[in-house]
């Protein structure tokens, strides 16, 4: 692992129309790890990775990628370094999944996609598993397959630094595993990677390092703490839980009203 900090954010404030959604942030996050952002809707996670993604700006405090200010970098500059899945996305032209693909190869490219790029596209669908769907158009695909073409996207990219919103949205069961364990892949082959992720037995099973958000701040742990524990859980998300071991760490189960599981009736003649 480097001497660099993936992402070093001091004092870092930010509101929309006079509401103050994050407040005094500052994290350190180490390289070549998969770093995971956890709390309630309305915490500011989503606002948290479009600052460090550049969509947002901010008027107090300081954000540094890989060592470098955020503000002080050109945005050829920025899309290599950083990589960026946001939450929502609307296609409106039914550009073919290559083409879509290829469109992370933008800060590579002077005028027209090589061969080489052609090439790095293919190689990110192949790895994501629909290469079979690079001449569908975009806009006829599942929502769960578009979102597997916008992860291909950010790996065309070549970025090292991946943010990730909620990339296992759309995705059913296998696919969100398969996914996570990529990211995973992606680590240990030298990257970093933040991520908001709303499960948190996701977050805890592929996850490095965790950070919580509540209200705007970062909640601290005590010491002896770890952020699978029942109590921070239950502070976390304000809501009783039961934490189960599991791996060294632990999966959360929500304590709310569960009804009672009968057998299915037999149907058979």
């Amino acid at each position: 692992m480097g001497g660099l900090s993936a992402i070093q954010v001091e004092g870092l404030s930010f509101e929309y129309d006079g509401h103050r959604v994050l407040q005094g942030l500052v994290l350190d996050l180490p390289q070549e790890c998969f770093t995971v952002l956890l709390g309630r809707n309305g915490s500011g996670k989503s606002t948290l990775l479009k600052i460090l993604a550049g969509q947002l700006d901010y008027r107090q405090g300081s954000v540094a990628i890989l060592g470098q200010e955020l503000r002080a970098l050109p945005l050829h500059q920025r899309a290599r370094l950083v990589g960026y899945l946001p939450q929502h996305h609307r296609p409106v032209f039914p550009f073919s999944v290559l083409d879509v693909v290829l469109t992370g190869r933008a800060s590579h490219v002077r005028l027209l996609p090589s061969r080489a790029d052609e090439g790095k596209a293919v190689r990110a669908l192949e790895r994501v598993g629909i290469l079979h769907l690079q001449h569908r158009p975009f806009t006829e695909l599942s929502g769960g397959e578009q979102q597997l073409v916008r992860i291909a996207r950010l790996l065309a990219q070549e970025s090292q630094l991946l943010l990730l919103d909620e990339p296992a949205s759309h995705l059913d069961f296998v696919n969100q595993a398969r996914l996570l364990a990529l990211v995973r892949e992606l680590v240990a082959e030298g990257l970093s990677a933040l991520a908001v992720l709303h499960d948190p037995n996701n977050a805890f099973l592929y996850g490095d390092h965790f950070v919580l958000l509540q209200d705007g701040h970062i909640a601290p742990l005590e010491p002896g703490q770890q952020p699978w524990d029942q109590e921070v859980m239950e502070q976390l998300y304000a809501t009783p839980v039961q934490t189960l071991p599991f791996a060294g760490r632990a999966l959360v189960v929500p304590q709310l009203h569960v009804p009672i599981h009968r057998a299915p009736p037999d149907l058979r003649p």
